[in-house]
């Protein structure tokens, strides 16, 4: 499709659509007859209409109507609400007690590993072979552990 061609389809949809638009509004501008019913043209201002269509002027006094008596009932129920003993205090009462124990638990931690792994030197150097590191422990560990098992072996022979 050749540029001159394109420009020629264009202007025939152009076109069409220019009558379409023209039907249209003249059908549209007979039917239709403009109504002013949120707008008044006398006072240049919005109406706003009731549930029974009466029409009721937008006053300031009745924007305000009722407003200083919630005002002061959300004031003394926010009082109420701040002497409440329940919201003066915290919701956990002993997060500072945890958080000074955790420090002094750290420390006791560590001791106890400590402890627990000098008993199980203690408790392995005192097995057969009094080795001093815990390989050498482990060693006399499974030297003891043949020597029962050969003695158990005995004991099935003479059986």
């Amino acid at each position: 499709m050749s540029l001159q061609e394109a420009l020629e389809a264009r202007k025939a949809r152009l076109l069409a659509l220019r009558k379409r638009k023209e039907e249209g509004a003249t059908d549209d501008n007979r039917a239709a007859v403009l109504l002013n019913r949120n707008f008044d043209p006398e006072t240049r201002t919005l109406r706003k209409h009731a549930l029974n269509d009466a029409i009721t002027e937008d006053t300031l006094e009745q924007d305000v109507d009722g407003m200083a008596e919630k005002i002061i009932a959300e004031d003394e129920q926010q009082r109420a609400e701040e002497l409440n003993v329940f919201n003066i205090a915290p919701k956990r009462p002993n997060w500072d007690l945890k958080r000074e124990m955790e420090r002094k638990l750290a420390k006791l931690e560590r001791k106890t590993q400590e402890a627990i792994h000098t008993l199980i030197r203690q408790r392995l150097s005192s097995q057969k072979g009094q080795s001093e590191d815990i390989m050498g422990a482990m060693n006399a560990q499974e030297r003891a552990q043949e020597e029962a098992d050969d003695e158990g072996d005995l004991d099935e022979d003479t059986r």
